[in-house]
């Protein structure tokens, strides 16, 4: 039978593992088709023109886009059919979300997509993985686009850092000052957010690990005097709610994400998308999150990723094809640009940036070093506390191309030179991240402090709700207004995130500034 390499499929090895044998041939898994979109064509067009701040088109109803550019009905057939030459079953189909899940076993999987299946073992543990591409039969070929979940390496990182504390952290102005630690509530006074509750709106956060307790943010709530949001887990190929008991594990990830977001938009219907480290349940936590009919989320935090370089093109693709559907039906996703500066923690010597928020139609989210007295901010610069300490992610894509709103920038280099910028750059925005001048957050019984760009994401993702919610409206896909109007933020002149430094302007370190909330609100 005609076999044809998926281009973008390529899998190597994980920096130091080690095979260690084939995988157990009746091991059973499952794995995720993504096939192509209906009339691509016209929704390059649609997503092209909101790149560029075309503010004439309505967003789409999800019914709408499904029925529009969802799968084509014979393209899953094609799949099933495949599928049950192979021996394989079809858990799930979805035309909104162009996915098929495919359950069975090695041996059955290895045969269906001439794959050889083995088991690796590195530092952080073993993972079934695969070396080389995918291959499709003639009837799959030019139909399927990707693949995923053959391989369960760990795909990403939480981008938080916890700050080790002394005594009890109590949550009011003053002590906060004196910790050099703020609360939520407070970040969103200093960065001037508009009035607000988010109420009627739905954020849609993340996860790849860890959980919530209902009693720790119950507690937590009512300490900020907050009344506490709506909480909802929702399980995605079989991930969970599981709370370790670890504060500095992914825990500290999913509390600090719901709580920030939680404290800035109260109002807000918070649902938590829990899926497996992998590739496919992370692509699938956000399909997901994007396409729900019930909830609705009209915003997206994300606060996990890793360095371009250790992603397969396919899934880069999925995602952000993931994140032009997102723009089309008025979704704003917001995703931390990582916490390990311009080398995004590969140690090769060579600049990365990390992904998903190199996706152009995701809002990049870097960090600060925030000072502020009682009522204003009184200094900002890049957040930057060396190897160990993290420093705020952001540098150009050697993946996407140049969105047109960051048409004509520079990028300003260590020493003061520029160059045009070439490709997508990161972040696009910021806000406090430093641990240094972190967040107040409770975690499995624990007050503490956490920064790290994934607070970014969601407390930018409380001031969407917020904004959503005021103008009764969505705002969507806001990159293109705020290149337009960056007035609208405060500009962050000094640091540096190792290669890339602070500038009049857009940097490769804070992107275009930090937030003032209501500036941003009208602009969008």
């Amino acid at each position: 039978m005609p076999r044809h390499p998926l281009a973008g499929s390529e899998r190597q090895p994980l920096p130091g593992a080690r095979p260690t044998g084939k995988a157990d041939p009746d091991e059973r898994l499952e794995a995720a088709v993504v096939v192509r979109p209906r009339a691509a064509g016209d929704l390059t067009e649609r997503v092209r023109r909101l790149a560029g701040g075309d503010r004439s088109q309505p967003h789409l109803k999800r019914e709408d886009f499904a029925q529009q550019f969802g799968a084509d009905p014979a393209d899953l057939a094609a799949v099933e059919q495949f599928a049950k030459t192979h021996g394989l079953a079809v858990v799930q189909q979805d035309r909104a979300r162009r996915t098929v899940v495919l359950a069975g076993t090695v041996a059955q999987f290895n045969d269906a997509f001439g794959v050889d299946l083995e088991t690796f073992e590195h530092d952080g543990g073993s993972y079934r993985g695969r070396t080389g591409p995918v291959h499709l039969p003639d009837e799959l070929n030019g139909i399927v686009t990707a693949v995923m979940g053959l391989d369960n390496r760990p795909q990403a990182h939480p981008h938080f850092r916890a700050r080790p504390t002394h005594g009890n952290v109590r949550w009011h102005a003053a002590a906060a000052a004196s910790a050099g630690s703020f609360t939520p509530t407070e970040l969103a006074s200093l960065y001037s957010f508009p009035t607000g509750t988010g109420h009627g709106e739905c954020i849609a956060i993340i996860e790849l690990g860890g959980g919530f307790r209902t009693a720790d943010l119950t507690k937590y709530f009512a300490e900020l005097k907050v009344a506490g949001p709506k909480v909802t887990a929702i399980s995605v190929d079989h991930g969970r709610n599981h709370a370790t008991g670890d504060p500095n594990g992914p825990d500290g990830e999913v509390m600090l994400d719901i709580e920030v977001a939680g404290a800035v938009a109260p109002g807000a219907h918070i649902v938590v998308y829990f899926a497996p480290n992998t590739d496919m349940g992370f692509v699938n936590a956000v399909t997901t999150a994007i396409m729900d009919t019930k909830n609705k989320p009209s915003v997206i935090s994300i606060s996990w990723g890793g360095p371009e370089s250790s992603w397969t093109p396919q899934a880069m693709t999925a995602f952000d094809q993931a994140f032009q559907a997102a723009a089309a039906m008025g979704i704003t996703v917001c995703v931390a640009s990582g916490d390990n500066g311009s080398s995004d923690g590969v140690g090769d010597g060579a600049d990365h940036v990390d992904f998903p928020a190199s996706s152009p139609y995701a809002l990049a989210c870097g960090g600060t070093r925030l000072a502020a007295s009682a009522t204003a901010i009184t200094a900002e610069t890049v957040w930057n506390d060396g190897a160990q300490g993290g420093a705020s992610g952001g540098g150009v894509s050697g993946f996407f191309a140049l969105p047109s709103y960051q048409e004509g920038l520079r990028v300003a280099r260590g020493g003061g030179a520029t160059q045009p910028l070439a490709m997508r750059g990161v972040p696009d925005v910021c806000g406090d991240a430093d641990p240094q001048s972190g967040y107040d957050v409770r975690v499995d019984g624990q007050d503490t402090i956490i920064g790290g760009t994934s607070a970014v994401a969601p407390l930018w993702a409380g001031l969407i709700a917020r904004i959503n919610a005021a103008k009764a409206n969505p705002v969507g896909f806001i990159n293109p207004h705020l290149y337009a109007n960056p007035g609208a933020l405060r500009d962050i002149t000094s640091g540096d995130n190792g290669s890339f430094a602070a500038s009049a302007g857009w940097d490769a370190c804070t992107g275009l500034g930090s937030p003032n909330g209501q500036k941003v609100a009208d602009a969008v």
